[in-house]
């Protein structure tokens, strides 16, 4: 299933002591089909949004996509956010998030795919030392669910891990094209924030939605 998408982001977090604190993104105010790049890291995404500085960097090849439905019909084929109205999904090469002060306890997101994949954490940045945990993703996109009123991917289930040392870095590697994230959140098991109910009809079957006009396209 292909949804296809513009832009690029990267996931990098911060130096520092290990962060206690739980943190939500939402990815609202990155730009449509931007990299997400330093939104989250006291800089921009690639269209020179900025939003609060956790520390954490993302890499070009994740993009902010808006549901096409809030954006003109220009965005993503997906519905129900949990957020609404922005996710992250990942369009290829690799996918590395990086928190330089490092979290503990656990790690969550909620997440739309057409394909099983899996999200490692690490002990080190881009995916180095200690593999922490992984969580495991199933192929839940169009389970029992309609658009608002279109978009594809419109089910939402949560992903989540508890583990114990300091995590530094998420590796997405293997959801690239075919996966979207919402609420990723940092020092719980649990992401804020509840999808809504799955109630409207999607378009087309790629995440980045019909009025995109990229060279490259994702699935979602």
């Amino acid at each position: 299933m292909k949804i296809r998408a513009l832009a690029t982001t990267v996931a990098l977090l911060f130096a520092g002591a290990a962060q206690a604190d739980v943190i939500t993104l939402t990815f609202e105010g990155v730009g449509n089909q931007a990299s997400v790049n330093n939104f989250y890291n006291g800089g921009t995404d690639s269209l020179g949004n900025s939003g609060t500085n956790y520390g954490i960097q993302f890499g070009t090849n994740s993009l902010g996509l808006i549901d096409a439905d809030a954006n003109g019909g220009n965005g993503g084929n997906f519905a129900n956010e949990p957020s609404p109205s922005t996710i992250l999904f990942f369009l290829s090469g690799t996918a590395i998030l990086n928190y330089m002060p490092g979290f503990t306890t656990g790690f969550s997101f909620y997440y739309t795919s057409s394909t099983a994949a899996s999200v490692n954490v690490y002990d080190g940045l881009d995916a180095t030392g200690n593999l922490l945990g992984s969580i495991d993703l199933t192929a839940n996109f169009n389970n029992n669910c309609t658009g608002d009123p279109t978009g594809r991917f419109c089910h939402w289930d949560i992903g989540s891990l508890a583990f114990t040392g300091v995590a530094k870095s998420i590796d997405f590697g293997g959801t690239v094209d075919n996966t979207g994230y919402d609420n990723i959140t940092f020092g719980s098991t649990n992401p804020s924030g509840v999808p809504e109910p799955t109630t409207i009809a999607l378009l087309g079957l790629g995440l980045v939605g019909a009025a995109v006009t990229r060279r490259r396209r994702s699935n979602i």
